[in-house]
């Protein structure tokens, strides 16, 4: 005898699922990302710890820790954690204290708090098998905020390709309108610099070429080389030297506990909780849009567990709070990334730099690292995408326009909060206005079908079939009505009974079961029986405990609409031949 199919124990780490699959050349595609992306990494970090009011070493600390954390723990194979535009100006308005005298180190303190604090929120909610909720994250939705990240990561690399800013890569911390003003400022009065964009540009058009004809080449690292040796030869020949990422601080973090009083943890505590729903919330939204988890299926409550993880561990490495990056997951795609792996990889680099060669970026252009982002960015947009939506729903397709114009003018969690609100909006609308049918029956077709869009169909003597495609509740019960009276007023008099085709119908509230018992009883005044065919036993149960269902058991509930056609042309009496059935055949023998 065969033995039955066993199944095979996950293990504990997503990491392990991802590693055993690999192949040793998608090791080596993974081993090459991590270098490209710790080298966008590192500057990163140090321009948004200083965007936080934090020293730039604790921005490299907290990039460790996402990437560990993250790459140990994070189901989704591709997507990178790290200090976010997102969350600067929650952290540094978090940990900014009113006491004059307060140290870098209080500050640091107060930041790691924020972290764990935030962390355990996100650890909790995980655990707690809460995040069903971003199922409201709609494919237009992530279309919106796809094309909206990468326009808005463009236009902000834009001033540092060119030279014209001292603030770092994706440190600006600008809206998208005062961007484009200071580009275009920059432009007229001649502030680019010229060796800067030369480099920027160059880098670019070598990653967009190799991806186009050599995709199985690092692009983004080969660029990156590519601009610190061109830094290096203009530097020698004693010419304008492009805005260069300088040294890093050396040595790597130690883990400590951070301690406040209740009352200052308290006082960070709201903080927290705001960190954690936009940490939530982005990360959601770019793992859904990456769908690169374990079987392609999603694992909100995994992702938010993960993400707690990282943000403790950036806690107790002195670091400050993480999320999904929306640029550092872009450079890893782009420069070859399969796996977790390459997250431990690039905290491996960044370690091994802090210890060992702190001024080893020293020569990297800064104009460098903003072609690899917007060589990123280009990959996100999804034109195509949204066409087809326009193409297919004019009403998704304006949700997704909803959601990029909120990411690009408003900023990511709000714009995507909008247009989850409009995608409800429009399923409540949908709900409100259902579609509603007259049946009728088709000569050589089984069923009933709309009259409307058949409208050789005959209907039978004496009876409306009218269906309603949507729950009823209160929104819609007066709709149900006005539309079954005009159904009612429609049909070929004398008219003896209507039935509802219910088997869309997945739910009846209580507003909506008082307007069915005044609905039978204002058609029973006119001779007219109300009735039910293929009502579900859900919504027969709650009829029941509203004490509708006694009162309708006597006109009846059908299994089927052919049950209902043949007991009211019997009880009527009616002689009506069923256009499916063959000449020869009589009457009395119908089919549903």
């Amino acid at each position: 005898m065969a033995k039955p199919p066993t199944h095979q124990r996950p293990a504990r780490l997503p990491l392990l699922d991802a590693v055993k699959a690999l192949t040793p050349k998608a090791v080596c595609y993974d081993l090459l990302a991590g270098v490209a992306l710790a080298t966008f990494v590192i500057p990163a970090g140090m321009g948004y710890a200083v965007a936080s009011g934090l020293p730039p070493a604790h921005g490299l600390y907290a990039s460790i820790a996402a990437l560990l954390g993250y790459a140990l723990f994070g189901p989704s194979r591709r997507l990178i954690l790290g200090p976010d535009s997102s969350l600067t100006a929650l952290v540094a308005i978090a940990v900014a204290t009113p006491a004059a005298d307060a140290d870098l180190q209080t500050l640091v303190l107060r930041a790691a708090v924020l972290a764990i604090l935030s962390g355990g929120i996100c650890l909790l909610a995980g655990l707690a098998r809460i995040g069903f909720l971003t199922n409201l994250i709609s494919l237009p939705v992530r279309l919106g905020y796809l094309n909206g990240l990468a326009v808005t990561l463009i236009i902000g690399q834009l001033a540092s390709l060119l030279g014209c800013t001292s603030d770092g890569a994706g440190n600006t911390g600008n809206s998208f309108l005062v961007e484009i003003q200071q580009v275009a400022a920059a432009v007229a009065t001649g502030q680019v610099v010229p060796v800067a964009a030369a480099v920027g540009g160059g880098c670019l058009l070598t990653i967009l070429l190799l991806r186009h004809w050599l995709p199985a080449a690092p692009g983004v690292l080969v660029a990156v080389i590519g601009g610190a040796a061109a830094a290096w030869a203009v530097q020698t020949a004693g010419g304008p030297v492009p805005e260069l990422l300088g040294s890093v601080p050396s040595g790597l973090p130690v883990v400590h506990l951070p301690l406040l009083s209740w009352q200052e943890v308290g006082q960070l505590l709201p903080a927290a909780a705001a960190i954690a729903v936009v940490s939530a919330a982005d990360t959601a939204v770019l793992s859904r849009a990456l769908h690169d988890t374990r079987d392609g299926v999603p694992q909100p409550n995994r992702e938010l567990a993960a993400v707690g993880v990282a943000n403790l561990l950036a806690g107790l490495l002195q670091g400050f709070p993480v999320s999904s990056s929306s640029t550092r997951t872009p450079v890893a795609m782009a420069a070859g990334s399969r796996s977790q792996l390459t997250g431990l990889v690039a905290a491996a680099c960044v370690g091994l730099l802090l210890v060992a060669a702190p001024r080893a970026l020293a020569l990297v252009p800064r104009a460098a690292l903003a072609a690899v982002v917007i060589a990123a960015a280009v990959s996100l947009l999804d034109l195509p995408g949204l066409v087809r939506l326009a193409r297919q729903r004019a009403g998704e397709f304006a949700v997704s326009l909803v959601c990029l114009a909120g990411v690009i003018f408003v900023g990511v969690v709000p714009g995507i909060g909008l247009a989850v609100l409009l995608a409800v909006g429009e399923f409540v609308w949908r709900a409100w206005q259902p579609y509603s049918a007259v049946l009728g029956r088709l000569p050589g077709r089984k069923g009933y079908h709309d009259i409307s869009r058949h409208p050789e169909a005959h209907q039978v003597p004496g009876l409306v079939l009218f269906r309603w495609d949507s729950p009823l509740f209160f929104a819609n019960a007066e709709i149900f009505r006005s539309r079954l009276l005009a159904a009612v007023a429609a049909a070929e008099q004398p008219l003896r009974r209507i039935v509802v085709a219910a088997e869309p119908v997945t739910d009846i509230d209580v507003t909506a079961a008082d307007m069915l018992q005044d609905l039978k009883a204002q058609l029973a005044d006119r001779g007219i029986s109300l009735c039910f065919a293929e009502l579900k036993g859900p919504v027969k149960d709650r009829l029941q405990r509203y004490g509708l269902y006694e009162a309708f058991r006597d006109t009846g509930f059908y299994p089927t609409i052919g049950s209902a056609v043949r007991d009211h042309l019997q009880h009527e009496r009616l002689e009506w031949r069923d256009p499916l059935q063959r000449p020869r055949e009589t009457g009395r023998k119908l089919t549903s």
